[in-house]
């Protein structure tokens, strides 16, 4: 089974990264409305963490995962 997620990792305010992900990306997605979303999230103060709010981008990434299920039992 593979699985992909879209990491999109910020700045907080103090000092620390913060990734939010989520399963399942488009396959059409660009990294031009990745950003978008991000400084939206950003200027609207969506989410909070422990160590203070999203102040920055610091990247975007999917992840392509892969297990393979061995027949043992």
């Amino acid at each position: 089974m593979i699985t992909k997620r879209l990491e999109m990792i910020f700045q907080t305010a103090g000092g620390s990264r913060a990734t939010i992900a989520v399963q399942d990306p488009l396959d059409t997605l660009t990294a031009d409305q990745v950003k978008t979303v991000m400084d939206t999230i950003i200027t609207k103060n969506v989410f909070q963490t422990r160590s203070g709010d999203l102040v920055g981008v610091i990247g975007a990434r999917i992840v392509t995962r892969e297990v393979n299920e061995l027949p043992v039992a």
